[in-house]
């Protein structure tokens, strides 16, 4: 493929990333006015459609960021991908919310079958000591 061509494959690529977020972000907007609408509702309440729609969109802005720090905590613990740690350090301000999920992380992990669990791989000293013992025996 010639220049030209990878330059429009590229600008497609660009275009079709930029669809997919705005398509994302209308999604997550028009879900964050649906549940402020129902507890409005709940609570007897009624909303104006801007104070919904600043709503939104701070809840976007809110989701954004959290989801740039918790890659910034995998990436720092020299993981590819954030686990439940990475998420509980990030609700550390609200210590309410970070209570909640240690315990919904405890009671996960109490519901998992143990043999479904992790294991911790062996240390390469771990590994070698063994493999001496193997070759002497």
């Amino acid at each position: 493929m010639d220049e030209v061509g990878e330059a429009r494959s590229d600008d497609f690529e660009r275009e079709e990333a930029e669809a997919e977020a705005e398509l994302l972000r209308d999604r997550f907007r028009l879900s964050a006015i649906s549940i402020a609408e129902a507890e409005a509702k709940k609570n007897n309440l009624e909303i104006s459609p801007p104070v919904m729609a600043c709503i939104s969109d701070l809840a976007f802005k809110y989701t954004e960021q959290l989801a740039k720090d918790l890659e910034l905590f995998a990436q720092h613990a020299g993981r590819k991908s954030v686990n439940v740690e990475d998420v509980i350090l990030a609700s550390h301000r609200n210590e309410h919310l970070a209570a909640s999920l240690r315990s919904f992380c405890h009671e996960l992990k109490g519901k998992e079958p143990q043999s479904d669990r992790k294991r911790k791989k062996a240390s390469k000293k771990d590994d070698k000591s063994k493999s001496e013992v193997l070759h002497i025996s």
